[in-house]
């Protein structure tokens, strides 16, 4: 009789550190899983900060003299009168 619970307790010891260590691996494969969607939302949230600081620095300049001579310049190609424009047909 000792024999066979001296068996079951080395049987239950046994299942006990194979489900304990099932818990760690599992657990740490979900933590890595959190830590790589941390690092996903953390640049998502890095890029929209760099975009919004784009779009206030624009919105601070956008009635600005400069402002809207470049944009009349390079997307309406206007100039002023009697200004010359040289064209580099070399590009």
């Amino acid at each position: 009789m000792k024999n066979i619970s001296g068996l079951l307790k080395k049987i239950l010891v046994l299942m006990f550190i194979i489900y304990f260590l099932y818990t760690i691996i599992a657990q740490q494969k979900t933590l890595n899983s959190y830590a790589q969607e941390k690092e996903k939302y953390n640049d998502n949230i890095e890029t929209a900060q760099e975009e919004q600081n784009e779009l206030n620095e624009m919105k601070e300049n956008i009635n600005s003299d400069e402002y809207i001579e470049q944009i009349a310049r390079e997307k309406l190609g206007m100039y002023y009168p009697n200004e010359r424009v040289y064209i580099d047909i070399e590009k």
